[in-house]
């Protein structure tokens, strides 16, 4: 007798959810796990900014939502890299300094004996001074082995063929002599002309003319500047030291000028010194 075999069961259609509920089980795994590591740096980011608030000067006792405020009295001034490096500032008419800090060596009647790196202060402050009062085109700065020296220019201070300083320009010339009567070096007025001769009846020569443009403006610094005269010199050069070459009307006018020389201590041995302008 033959054994009846049994019905084969249905197959199981639902074994893909077997399947599924793993994949789901490990989304959620990964996405916890994001959270978390979002949470951490959430953290860290507020510890950051709270670090930079402080850091700035806001208040950490701000309310949520709203910027601290900073305090009047935790503001201080950024302190200077090199304080000893100020500036001079320059006035229309400033009242004489006095004596200068630092270790910078005073000369008579205790002004300060001005050096090399005073040289580019004054000339920075000369500068600003002359911009200031829109007058950068009459002047000339430039710093040399001699020393700081200050170029007046034809145009701007004389009439062609004068040695009489022009009104307009006597408070350019006030302002340039208050920052230069603040120290004790020697000064060296120099005048120039271009190769043209002169031809004038008070004048004989370039000569004279470039002499006597020099002797006026130490006139001015010692009547309205109140330099020493044991301090100051006047040189005429003529035509004989020029800047340029005379060729164009352009380059003999920048050789027509009076250069004021802030004399280096160097460059101030050779000065003739009387017993009265010894330091």
């Amino acid at each position: 007798m033959a054994l009846k075999r049994e019905p084969e069961k249905p197959g199981n259609h639902e074994r893909w959810l077997v399947s599924y509920g793993d994949l789901l089980t490990l989304l959620l795994a990964v996405f916890v796990v994001m959270y978390a590591m979002s949470q951490s740096d959430k953290k860290k980011v507020e510890e950051v900014a709270a670090s930079m608030r402080e850091s700035f000067g806001y208040s950490t006792q701000a309310s949520a939502g709203q910027k601290g405020v900073l305090q009047s009295q935790d503001i201080k001034p950024i302190p200077a890299i090199k304080p000893e490096m100020a500036v001079i500032p320059i006035t229309d008419r400033m009242p004489p300094a006095g004596p200068r800090q630092g270790g910078i060596e005073k000369g008579r009647g205790g002004k300060t004996r001005a050096t090399e790196r005073e040289f580019k202060e004054i000339m920075s402050s000369i500068e600003a001074y002359l911009v200031k009062n829109n007058v950068q085109n009459k002047v000339a700065l430039s710093v040399t082995s001699r020393g700081l020296v200050i170029s007046l220019k034809e145009a701007g201070f004389f009439d062609s063929g004068s040695a009489k300083l022009k009104s307009e320009s006597i408070q350019t010339l006030r302002g340039i002599a208050d920052t230069l009567s603040h120290y004790a070096n020697r000064f060296r007025v120099e005048g120039h002309t271009d190769s043209m001769p002169i031809r004038s009846t008070e004048f004989r020569s370039n000569w004279e003319l470039s002499t006597a443009r020099a002797t006026n403006v130490i006139h001015f610094l010692i009547d309205s500047g109140g330099f020493s005269p044991e301090s100051l010199s006047a040189v005429g050069y003529g035509e004989f030291q020029p800047v340029v070459d005379n060729s164009t009307a352009e380059q003999r006018a920048k050789n027509r000028r009076v250069d004021i020389v802030l004399l280096a201590d160097e460059a101030a041995v050779g000065e003739a010194k009387g017993r009265t302008a010894a330091n």
